[in-house]
């Protein structure tokens, strides 16, 4: 007598349907595609597992948030450590950086506005295409946008998540970095790349605001502006934290193991 191998399906391997007939012996089917369940099962003996990788709509919050949470290794403790002595050196930062008077223009003297200006400049380009007011907002969309891509791309490329958490933090630098610009609209005394105040002509917020009609409410917007880029560098920090905080459970876990 011979007794068949085939697994008993609880769900169709083809379509996904269920419930499935309980005799699922020869000719029984699956009601929604019709493949034969007992031919499948000769050469199906488990399931697949998904790739990692593979991409999944996610359902539930948990799932949402996964990957903002997740730490692919390695879990080794100089990795560790060294994205300790990193996250700690940026909190550092961000005290003296979220300190500075931003109504002075006293951030526009740290070393991170060197490069932001690039990518500053860089948006006036290539925003040029959508017209006048893009061209001008365009910079200040350069700036911002250059640490949201980076930090997209290492969480969603790369499986970053404490990567991408830093490019949150460059973020809110860039934030703090466009403040001063938007609150020196009112009364100007900036000095631009021109070499002259906003008041000779080329101030981006100026023509912005004025365009809007919200040049009054510049000082506002400026204040408003610096809070939410402190908001979001101490996130972004947070965020970071945690993360360590996971990693540093898996490190101690793997260190026990190796005892």
């Amino acid at each position: 007598m011979t007794h068949s191998l085939s697994p008993r399906f609880s769900r169709c391997p083809k379509c996904g349907h269920q419930p499935l007939p309980q005799d699922q012996t020869l000719p029984a089917g699956c009601p929604r595609c019709g493949v034969i369940l007992a031919k499948v099962g000769q050469t199906v003996r488990r399931p697949v597992p998904r790739p990692r990788d593979a991409p999944a709509w996610p359902d539930t919050a948990a799932d949402w948030m996964e990957p903002l949470t997740q730490m692919p290794g390695p879990f080794d403790a100089m990795h560790f450590w060294s994205r300790v002595a990193l996250l700690a050196a940026l909190a550092l930062w961000s005290w003296v950086l979220i300190t500075l008077d931003w109504r002075t223009g006293e951030f526009m003297d740290s070393f991170l506005h060197r490069p932001l200006l690039v990518f500053h400049e860089a948006g006036h380009v290539i925003f040029m295409a959508f017209g006048e007011w893009f061209t001008v907002l365009g910079g200040t969309l350069g700036q911002l946008l250059m640490p949201l891509i980076m930090a997209g791309a290492l969480l969603f490329k790369n499986r970053d998540p404490f990567g991408a958490s830093v490019g949150l933090w460059f973020l809110g630098v860039s934030l703090l970095d466009v403040a001063p610009y938007i609150y020196d609209a009112l009364v100007p005394q900036l000095m631009l790349l021109s070499g002259r105040t906003g008041e000779a002509g080329g101030h981006d917020w100026i023509y912005l605001l004025s365009s809007l009609g919200l040049l009054a409410k510049a000082h506002l917007l400026g204040n408003l502006t610096h809070k939410l880029g402190a908001l979001v560098m101490l996130l972004a920090l947070g965020w970071g934290a945690r993360l360590l905080a996971k990693q540093h459970a898996r490190v101690q876990d793997r260190a026990l193991q190796q005892d």
